[in-house]
């Protein structure tokens, strides 16, 4: 099985530091879901595994995050594309939770869903955290440069062996060449 890891906001959606509390705000980032139909074209299974400390902290509750969900999965249903599933943590920052990025839980998991050893995976992010979780659980860091990914880039630190794309057309482009 072939199977990639996304991260949702600032890889296929717009990122806001006030975080994205509604369907409406949620914003695709041009080219992500043609992307994600281009990696279920070529045979990917796409599953999204995001931080969503929002629910934790009280800015929405579990029913909106469906609904911004629900809104994604259609944009990309519409365009050819399927996300089989979406992976998130509630907690907030200081919980000291074992799923929430840069720890590798969250990926763990998707691990033990799909009977699969992480090698090779790719995982794509726009953050250290991102990548950091992507590397403690032997996936295969990938940087996009959308979102957060160019101060990422700046900021260096790195895991050893990422790779960085312009966004997750670019990314998806080399996954599939």
């Amino acid at each position: 099985m072939k199977l990639v890891i996304l991260d949702r906001d600032g890889v296929i959606n717009v990122d806001s530091d006030q975080y994205i509390r509604s369907p409406d705000e949620w914003k695709p980032i041009p080219g992500s879901l043609e992307a994600i139909a281009r990696l279920t074209q070529a045979g990917y299974r796409v599953v999204v595994a995001t931080n969503q400390s929002g629910l934790g902290r009280g800015l929405f509750d579990m029913a909106t995050l469906n609904a911004m969900h629900d809104k994604m999965h259609k944009s990309v249903n519409q365009l050819g594309g399927r996300i089989d599933a979406v992976f998130f943590c509630p907690h907030a920052q200081d919980t000291g939770c074992s799923c929430r990025k840069p720890q590798p839980g969250m990926l763990l998991e998707i691990a033990g869903r799909y009977k699969l050893e992480l090698a090779g995976v790719p995982a794509i992010g726009d953050s250290l955290r991102d990548l950091q979780a992507a590397s403690a659980a032997g996936a295969r860091p990938l940087l996009v440069l959308t979102g957060k990914g160019a101060q990422t880039l700046k900021s260096g630190g790195l895991p050893a062996g990422t790779e960085v794309h312009a966004d997750l057309a670019a990314a998806a482009a080399a996954l599939t060449a």
